[in-house]
């Protein structure tokens, strides 16, 4: 099974060059797109998949929705620049993949050591949210097929913020199901040095003012 991974890297966002390491540990057949409007007509060299680089106004879901289109492979993998994965993780997804084509595949997500201690609650926290609630983030590493993400209409290029987790809701909402790889990605935890608590009332906040019209029409659908 062959991946398209779409990577949307932001204005003066270096933070996708630690990642390309990793990215050689997919397949010759694999692709990798870097979704910018920086990075045109810049070749990266990376051993293994082929690297294409695709131009897109700003904005995450803009950059996101345009990869997809980009992509020539049925699984699309959307990765954020400061992911990191393992060999293990990719052959996780891969297996999972091919046992639900139709679902919304996700990992767990482990912090890497550049934030504070606390960050281990977090990971709890994430747990709990995308396990238990099957919530999860974009930095969880979604995959899913092409036909699932067109039925779900993509990401929700007017929003504000939250474009994932909106999507998450949508696949919720239309039946396409939530489904854990059982394999981790690493994140930075960079974001929280501004202060844990303060970041994640915030994060908090938002994510509560985005899903509590989400579930209701969740509610709606299955009366």
């Amino acid at each position: 099974m062959r991946l398209s991974v779409i990577i949307p890297v932001g204005k003066k966002d270096a933070s996708w060059k630690e990642l390309l390491p990793d990215l050689e540990l997919l397949s010759a057949e694999d692709e990798v797109i870097f979704v910018a409007t920086g990075l045109q007509g810049q070749k990266i060299a990376v051993k293994g998949p082929k690297v294409l680089v695709v131009g897109s106004e700003e904005g995450r879901a803009k950059q996101l929705n345009a990869g997809a289109r980009a992509a020539k492979h049925e699984a699309l993998w959307f990765l954020h620049c400061d992911s990191r994965f393992t060999l293990e993780a990719v052959d996780g997804l891969r297996c999972s993949v091919q046992h639900r084509p139709d679902a919304l595949h996700f990992f767990d997500l482990k912090f890497l050591r550049d934030g504070p201690a606390l960050m281990r609650i977090t990971e709890l926290g994430v747990w709990i949210r995308s396990r238990i609630l099957r919530l999860p983030f974009g930095d969880q590493g979604f995959c899913l097929s092409r036909d699932a993400f067109n039925r779900l209409g993509g990401f929700e290029e007017g929003a504000p913020y939250g474009e994932d987790h909106l999507l998450v809701w949508k696949a919720h909402q239309e039946g396409v199901e939530v489904r854990p790889v059982g394999g981790v990605l690493s994140t930075s935890a960079r974001k929280y040095r501004k202060g844990w608590a303060r970041t994640t009332g915030k994060h908090l906040e938002l994510t509560l003012r985005q899903a509590i019209p989400e579930l209701r029409r969740l509610l709606e659908k299955r009366r």
